[in-house]
């Protein structure tokens, strides 16, 4: 098996709100406008020494041998989309994309490519800020100060698998985003008074999470903080985070987890995506909840 190391940027570029482009332009319209956008991404990422590993759906992942020339990449990406026509359709706007990017070791195998690294990048992509290029500390201190003075912290959150609080930093390039950030005081972006824990209840067993414990795992296996032993439940459910003050329930199973507002009546389903929290509520996995169920747990926020 020829396995080898590197240290590479990790970039993911996902096409914004692909969803609703199917649901307003149909199918085959949709799908013609989101692979003429990837085609122009990947020209994008071999101009700047990239290596384009794969296509999953909409998103795009490609490395690069520096920080700079990811951010750089990234950059030309945008502006690329932003310029571009790439339907025979006036009405067809190119979309804007999600960029995430993280510094640092990989495995490379096969032509593909593994490790801490990818996860990290894929998951600050994942935080979905449209004409924003988002990138890891790792990934700022690896650029050059030409490129350094264009990075600016705007968030400490975290990251599923790792402990601790993640800095998420912006490399800034429009003019118009510096200006914005330049005149907002960097604390008023943490220092909105938020809901500071959240207490789930599961028969005897009470977990509260917040800025001491950021996140627990719920599903069927006993290595989560807690064990929903159901047949509807997958062996890795779900898991809650908490992320800036608030709360994300976050579904990784096959069935999907529902969760009820009693005081609204209102159910949500979720399957493999990401809900936050409000209020107080019940949680239940893979079937429609119901109160006093020994498979449903309880939540509630507790303010600061």
């Amino acid at each position: 098996m020829n396995t080898q190391t590197d240290t590479l940027a990790v970039l993911f570029a996902d096409i914004a709100k692909s969803t609703a482009i199917y649901e307003t332009l149909g199918d085959q319209r949709a799908q013609t406008l989101i692979e003429s956008c990837l085609t122009l991404l990947k020209k994008v990422t071999g101009k700047f020494n990239g290596v384009v590993i794969k296509t999953i759906g909409d998103e795009l992942m490609c490395t690069f041998p520096t920080a700079r020339d990811a951010v750089s990449a990234a950059k030309e990406m945008n502006q690329t989309l932003t310029l571009a026509s790439v339907v025979d359709d006036p009405a067809c706007r190119p979309p804007n994309i999600y960029v995430g990017i993280h510094y640092g070791p990989v495995i490379l195998e096969k032509g593909d490519v593994f490790g801490d690294t990818v996860n990290v990048a894929a998951r600050i992509a994942g935080f979905k800020k449209q004409r924003q290029i988002l990138i890891s500390e790792q990934t700022a201190d690896a650029l050059p100060p030409d490129l350094r003075s264009s990075v600016k912290c705007v968030d400490h959150t975290t990251i599923k698998g790792k402990t601790g609080e993640f800095t998420v930093y912006e490399f800034i390039w429009e003019a118009q985003d510096l200006t914005i950030i330049v005149s907002q005081p960097m604390e008023s972006l943490f220092s909105r008074e938020q809901p500071a824990k959240l207490e789930l209840v599961f028969h005897s067993q009470t977990v509260t999470i917040g800025p001491e414990k950021h996140g627990v795992s719920l599903g069927r296996q006993t290595h989560n903080d807690i064990v929903i032993d159901t047949q509807y439940a997958s062996r890795s459910h779900a898991r809650i985070e908490y992320r800036r003050g608030k709360f994300f329930l976050m579904d990784q199973s096959s069935n999907g987890t529902y969760i009820l507002y009693p005081a609204t009546g209102d159910t949500f389903h979720i399957r493999q995506e990401e809900i936050q929290l409000n209020g107080s509520g019940i949680i239940c996995p893979g079937r429609q909840p119901e109160a006093n169920r020994p498979d449903t747990l309880s939540f509630r926020l507790l303010q600061a």
